[in-house]
């Protein structure tokens, strides 16, 4: 029976892991691993003996999928990490997204500029998916503010999908074997159509096992002469989307997250749209119950006032203890931790580097 809590911390200079008992009273913290460089992806495989695995991206010596079999007491590089073929014409630039794959040693990753790699070796060997990598729309698709950037994978039996910046949703429907742009209702504030059949800028996509058909997704919202646009939810596998806005500040934001044991619960993290900061420097968590129906601001314990930080789209997780907790980090370095499904919040570390991604698992 899993009795520790696991925290992978990628921020702005390396790895940080943090351990804590079930009670979650105190964290131990480890690392930097990979020091000085950025990690955007991290991923906390439970499948048989747990193993730690974080991007560790520089521009300058190459990309690396780091690895560790002692729930992150050290890490070691994987023999290698994804690669464009030569004749390609593209450069890997960062890698986005690690999410376990069919077989105990299977592994997808999503890179940048935006493709779809898979390993059936714990991470030692890559191939490029042809279906997204080299879909039609590939070489059409432009950068969002953070690049062009595959971020979220989710994978339910034969469906993959995918949410990609600036590019949209795609689903597969045939275990990866090909892709197709699923972006009705998902709107884009920033070209003449209002609703483009791809393009849109989604920021982060999220489900829950127990209601496979229904998703939640964060999208590029805060455009006044197209309100609504931001937060959204499917109840057909993304074939088509509707607005969960209402009743939100803002519908700005980057993460969203799912109730472990609970599908109708969801949480995002509205942003002032213009600055991609708290918005009137109060920084809160809003839950809706209800699908997306009504929402309730989540601050108690945040700091009240001239607080200005972001939290990026992979800067928020929840664990799965009976009574979760949700840790989301911020680019000023903090990690916070809600206790109780975010009813109190409280400050785990308050001097770390900017925060880029957080994952938390049962070990």
């Amino acid at each position: 029976m899993p009795e520790r809590v696991i925290l992978c911390i990628g921020t702005k200079k390396g790895l940080f892991v943090a351990e804590a008992p079930k009670t979650r009273q105190r964290f131990a913290l480890r690392g930097p691993f990979g020091p000085g460089v950025a990690v955007y992806a991290a991923l906390i495989d439970t499948r048989g003996t747990p193993r730690l695995y974080a991007s560790s991206c520089n521009a300058f010596f190459g990309m690396k999928v780091l690895r560790s079999t002692d729930l992150g007491k050290t890490f070691k590089e994987t023999r290698s990490a994804p690669a464009f073929p030569k004749d390609d014409g593209r450069a890997l630039a960062n890698i986005w997204a690690l999410e376990a794959g069919d077989t105990k040693e299977a592994l997808w990753c999503g890179v940048e500029p935006a493709s779809l790699f898979r390993s059936s070796d714990g991470g030692d060997s890559w191939e490029m998916v042809p279906g997204i990598s080299n879909h039609q729309h590939a070489r059409k698709w432009q950068p969002g503010g953070g690049g062009l950037c595959m971020h979220t994978i989710l994978r339910d039996r034969d469906r993959v999908h995918l949410g990609i910046s600036t590019g949209g949703h795609y689903l597969s429907e045939d275990g990866g074997k090909t892709f197709t742009a699923s972006n009705g209702g998902v709107g884009a504030g920033f070209v003449p159509d209002p609703f483009p059949e791809f393009g849109q800028c989604v920021h982060k996509i999220a489900g829950h096992p127990d209601a496979p058909g229904r998703l939640y997704m964060q999208n590029h919202g805060g455009w006044p002469d197209r309100p609504g646009i931001g937060v959204l939810r499917s109840d057909d596998y993304g074939h088509t989307w509707r607005s969960i806005s209402e009743g939100l500040h803002s519908d700005y934001g980057f993460p969203i997250v799912v109730h472990p044991h609970d599908p109708d619960t969801v949480y995002v993290v509205p942003l002032e749209p213009s600055t991609r900061t708290c918005p009137g420097g109060a920084p809160a968590v809003w839950r809706s119950g209800d699908g997306g129906g009504s929402w309730k601001r989540l601050a108690r314990g945040l700091p009240k006032k001239e607080s200005f930080f972001t939290v990026q789209r992979d800067a928020m997780d929840i664990d799965e203890v009976k009574s979760p907790a949700l840790y989301f980090g911020t680019t000023t370095g903090q990690l916070w931790i809600g206790r109780d499904g975010g009813e109190e919040w409280n400050c785990l570390f308050d001097s770390l580097p900017p925060i880029h991604c957080v994952k938390v698992a049962l070990v």
